[in-house]
């Protein structure tokens, strides 16, 4: 194991944080900032086309801010949040006359009134960063911000359930993405995808009564 394995499974959060102000000073590289949303969330919207109107939308782990950016443009009043309060301040930098609300805050001690708050819940990419005991928070806390009537979005990589892998990331077995369906969600969808030199991705929906 490496010295930045070791940091990753001890504080993942920090990890985050270190990367992004890394970057920030031109020393490093963040690989998921791209100009546009995760492609697997805009099929999706092309797909549904969901209406936003007078609902509320979060994205867990925003990063800069592709993704909430994207669902904000459906009329969702979205918060996004992220560990790292450098990601934050630079999301609000770079939408500067965006609706979204940026804002610094842990998945598994979120603000009280986010528990069951938001009609659609975006988690794209996240879990699979997080180490295996931290992973099995992370699912039941990510379904926690579905509001009644409200909808879970998840997007991961995948692998089989007898590969091995060494993170991060660990991508997800089949039977973690079905772990999302927990505390009142049921899945709605799941598709397995097969990304033409990326390997699997897994795009499931689940649904809170």
């Amino acid at each position: 194991m490496h010295d930045n394995d070791l940091t990753a499974e001890s504080d993942p959060a920090g990890r985050f944080e270190r990367l992004y102000a890394d970057a920030e000073r031109g020393e490093a590289v963040v690989p998921w900032d791209l100009d546009r949303a995760h492609s697997l969330l805009s099929e999706w919207t092309d797909r549904t086309r969901p209406d936003g109107s007078g609902r509320r939308a979060v994205v867990v782990g925003c990063g800069f801010g592709r993704d909430a950016e994207h669902l904000a443009r459906f009329g969702f009043t979205t918060v996004a949040f992220d560990i790292s309060p450098t990601a934050v301040r630079a999301a609000r930098r770079r939408h500067p006359d965006s609706p979204v609300r940026y804002e610094t805050a842990d998945l598994f001690d979120p603000p009280h009134d986010w528990l069951g708050g938001f009609d659609l819940v975006l988690e794209s990419m996240n879990v699979q960063a997080l180490p295996a005991e931290l992973r099995q928070r992370a699912i039941p806390a990510v379904g926690r911000l579905v509001a009644p009537g409200g909808s879970l979005l998840v997007i991961a990589a995948g692998r089989r359930d007898d590969e091995v892998v060494e993170g991060p990331p660990w991508p997800l077995a089949r039977a973690e993405v079905d772990a999302f369906a927990a505390g009142g969600l049921t899945p709605a969808r799941v598709e397995e995808i097969v990304v033409p030199d990326a390997g699997i991705r897994w795009r499931a929906e689940f649904r809170r009564a």
